[in-house]
C-alpha cells in the first residue's frame, strides 16, 4: 500500500527532530524536501532498472542498456528507458553505506552530480550546500545531516511506495508545521490540499490547454489542474493514471519570486512526469511570459493564490510598460486588484480563471461615500460582464490565519451573461486540528453548484448585474445568501487593511486641499509640503 498521510507526516516530523538544534524550523524544508527528491529519483531509478532487468532477463543487461543511453544522450533528451539518470555514487544505498565523516560534501557532490547529468534537474535539485558554514561554522554538522539520513531511510518513495504528490505533501506538512509567515501578510501561505483541489474541479481544464500561475509557489494550484486532467481524461494500465495517446497534457506555466520555492515547483513537476516552464522572478515587476513585441502571453487558464494585500507604491501600476491596469490604479494598501487586472491581461479571449484572495477584495469600499479605488475597479469588472462567481470558503481552512478566504472565478465567455453565482460554503467543512478541511463531499458539492449553475436555499444565488449596482457592488456571498448565523465579526487582517486604504486616502485628499491652496496662495506656514 502507498505511504498514507499519517505516516508520512511522522516520517517527516522524525527528519524534522534529526536535525532540530542547528537549523531554525522555518528552514527545516530547506534540507529535508532536497533529499527526500533524491531519495525519491533514486528510488525510482531503482524501480526502473528492475522493470528493465524483468524485460531483458538481467540486471546485467539493464544496466548496460542505461549506460548505454547515457552515452548516447537519449536520457538526457527524455527518451531513454528511465526518467533520469543517477551516477552510482548519488544513489540512495551509496548515501546510506558513506557514514557521517565528510557526509555534507558527500550529499553536495551527489546532487551536483545528479545535476550535471540531467540538465532538466540543474538549477532544481543542486541548489543546497549541504557543507555550506556560516562565520566559519557548519550550518548543519555531519553528525545532524547522517541522523537525517538515517530518519529518511525508513521508507521506500519508488513508483508504488508513494502517490506522486509526495512531495508537494511533504510541503505542505512541514509549512504547516512549522508556520513560517508568523508575522507576515495572510495569504503569504500554501495553498491547502482541498482548496487547490476545489480550484481544479471549477476549472475542469481540457486536454491541451495552457494554464499559468503569476505566483505559483510550490506549483500546487498548477499540479492540481494536471491531476484534474488525468482524473476526468486518463486511463490507468499496470501503473499511475496517464493520458492516452490521444489526448495532449496541459501545457503549464508559473512565475515564483523565491529562489527556494521555485525549485521546489520544478522538482514537484518532475516527481509528476510534468512539464512545465517555471520561471523565478517578480511577476508584478517583471512578468516573465511575454511575446515578442513585449505584449504579455496570454493562456487559457489562470490559477493564483497571490499574497493577500500585498503593498506596492502606486507608480508601479500607473508606469506600467504592459498596460495592465486600465481597469483603474489600486491603492497602495492592497495589491488584491492589481493581481486580477495582470492575470485578466494573461488571459486569452476565451480565457477563465480561478483566484484566492482574501474576502475583503470583493466588498471593499462598497457603500463608501465618494470614489474608493478598489470598489470602482471591481464596479468595471462587473459591468464588463467578467465576474462569473464568488465562493465564501470557510474560516481556518490555510495555515497562518484564521481567515476566511474567497476564490473569485473570472469567465471572458461567460454561458450565462449579465448573471454572478454567490457560493456561501463557510459551514461546509469538517473540524480538524490545528485547521479546518473540505471533504470530498463538500468539493464535489461546491464545484457541483457552480457547474449546474444552480441557486439553493442557504448556500447559493444567483444576481444580475443590476443587483450588484443597487448593492454598491459588494460581491461577497454573505451578503446575499443567509446561513441563519450572528452577524460577521470582520477579521483582523481586513480591519489592518481598511486602516491602511483610509490613511491612504486622507494622505491624498490633504494633498489635494494644499495644491489647491497653493493655487490660491492660501498655504499656511508650516504646511509647505
Amino acid at each position: 500500500m502507498p505511504l498514507d498521510i499519517t505516516t508520512l507526516e511522522t516520517w517527516l516530523w522524525d527528519a524534522a527532530c534529526a536535525i532540530r538544534g542547528p537549523v531554525e524550523a522555518p528552514k527545516f524544508k530547506d534540507y529535508i524536501l532536497p533529499l527526500v527528491f533524491l531519495k525519491r529519483l533514486s528510488d525510482v531509478f531503482e524501480d526502473e532498472l528492475e522493470r528493465l532487468a524483468d524485460e531483458y532477463g538481467s540486471r546485467d543487461v539493464a544496466a548496460r542498456i542505461v549506460e548505454e543511453e547515457r552515452g548516447r544522450g537519449i536520457i538526457a533528451s527524455s527518451r531513454g528507458s528511465v526518467r533520469f539518470y543517477i551516477p552510482e555514487n548519488a544513489r540512495w544505498p551509496s548515501v546510506r553505506r558513506h557514514g557521517q565523516a565528510g557526509l555534507g560534501q558527500f550529499l553536495t557532490d551527489a546532487v551536483r552530480a545528479v545535476a550535471r547529468e540531467n540538465p532538466r534537474l540543474q538549477g532544481v535539485i543542486d541548489i543546497v550546500d549541504f557543507n555550506a558554514t556560516t562565520a566559519g561554522q557548519r550550518l548543519v554538522t555531519d553528525e545532524y545531516l547522517a541522523r537525517l539520513v538515517d530518519v529518511l531511510s525508513r521508507h521506500r518513495l519508488g513508483l508504488h511506495d508513494v502517490e506522486p504528490d509526495i512531495l508537494g505533501r511533504a510541503y505542505e506538512y512541514l509549512l504547516r508545521k512549522f508556520a513560517e509567515g508568523q508575522g507576515k501578510s495572510a495569504g503569504e501561505f500554501y495553498t491547502p490540499r482541498e482548496v487547490a483541489i476545489l480550484m481544479a474541479h471549477i476549472l475542469d481544464p481540457e486536454p491541451g490547454r495552457t494554464v499559468y500561475d503569476p505566483t505559483c509557489g510550490s506549483g500546487g494550484l498548477l499540479i492540481k489542474c494536471h491531476l484534474r486532467l488525468l482524473e476526468t481524461h486518463g486511463v490507468q494500465q499496470n501503473g499511475p493514471r496517464r493520458l492516452p495517446p490521444e489526448h495532449a497534457p496541459l501545457r503549464l506555466y508559473g512565475q515564483e519570486i523565491n529562489s527556494a520555492t521555485f525549485a521546489m515547483a520544478r522538482m514537484n513537476a518532475v516527481i509528476h512526469d510534468m512539464e512545465a516552464d517555471i520561471r523565478l522572478g517578480d511577476t508584478m515587476r517583471q512578468p516573465a511570459f511575454k511575446e515578442t513585441a513585449g505584449r504579455l502571453l496570454t493562456f487559457d487558464l489562470v490559477v493564483a493564490n497571490p499574497m493577500w494585500n500585498q503593498n506596492f507604491p502606486t507608480e508601479l501600476y500607473e508606469n506600467d510598460p504592459y498596460e495592465r491596469f486600465s481597469f483603474g490604479v489600486p491603492p497602495a494598501s492592497s495589491a488584491d486588484w492589481a493581481w486580477l487586472q495582470h492575470m485578466l491581461a494573461s488571459l486569452n479571449d476565451r480565457g477563465r480563471m480561478a483566484v484566492v484572495l482574501d474576502t475583503g477584495a470583493v466588498s471593499r469600499g462598497s457603500g463608501n461615500q465618494g470614489s474608493n479605488r478598489e470598489r470602482d475597479i471591481r464596479k468595471a469588472f462587473v459591468e464588463r460582464d467578467l465576474i462569473e462567481a464568488v465562493l465564501l470558503l470557510p474560516e481556518n481552512l490555510f495555515y497562518n490565519t484564521t481567515a476566511p478566504g474567497i476564490i473569485l472565478v473570472i469567465n471572458r465567455k461567460k454561458k450565462h451573461s449579465g448573471q454572478v453565482m454567490l457560493i456561501n460554503a463557510s459551514k461546509l467543512f469538517a473540524k480538524g486540528r490545528p485547521k479546518n478541511y473540505l471533504t470530498d463531499d463538500h468539493v464535489e458539492k461546491i464545484a457541483g453548484l457552480y457547474h449546474d449553475w444552480r441557486a439553493e436555499e442557504g448556500i447559493s444565488a444567483l444576481i444580475s448585474k443590476e443587483e450588484a449596482a443597487r448593492n454598491d457592488y459588494n460581491l461577497s456571498p454573505s451578503r446575499y445568501v443567509a446561513t441563519n448565523d450572528q452577524e460577521e465579526v470582520l477579521p483582523l487582517e481586513e480591519a489592518v487593511v481598511l486602516l491602511r486604504e483610509a490613511e491612504e486616502e486622507r494622505a491624498e485628499a490633504d494633498r489635494e486641499l494644499h495644491r489647491v491652496l497653493r493655487t490660491l496662495g492660501l498655504v499656511l506656514k508650516g504646511n509647505q509640503s
